[in-house]
């Protein structure tokens, strides 16, 4: 079994930045990949960036250039750095994990407010 702990969200103001983490543990050799996903009130939650074991990283293109995603290996860990943060980045980010038995793990979610 593989568990995820994010962290890192709160309010903040439009412009400012925030870091996220999710922590993994357990069965962490099956993970093969490790994402952030986002969603707002009303919305479908949506993709906002992968990273791979290998560390091959990939955005959505609303958060290009704006957003980091990364891993420390050593910690087991998996941050989301967001700048220029807009008040349409406001949702609950949600960590996932892709296990190679094709199931996907996911956290409990953490709240990105970012007011104008």
């Amino acid at each position: 079994q593989v568990q995820l702990v994010e962290s890192g969200g709160g309010l903040v103001q439009a412009g400012g930045s925030l870091r996220l983490s999710c922590a993994a543990s357990g069965s962490i050799f099956s993970i093969y990949a490790m994402a952030w996903y986002r969603q707002a009130p009303g919305k479908q939650r949506e993709l906002v960036a992968t990273i791979t074991d290998g560390g091959s990283t990939n955005y959505a293109d609303s958060v290009k250039g704006r957003f980091t995603i990364s891993r420390d290996n050593a910690k087991n860990t998996v941050f989301l750095r967001m700048n220029s943060l807009n008040v349409g980045d406001t949702a609950v980010y949600y960590c996932n994990a892709g296990l190679i038995t094709g199931y996907d793990v996911w956290g409990q979610g953490t709240q990105v407010t970012v007011s104008s």
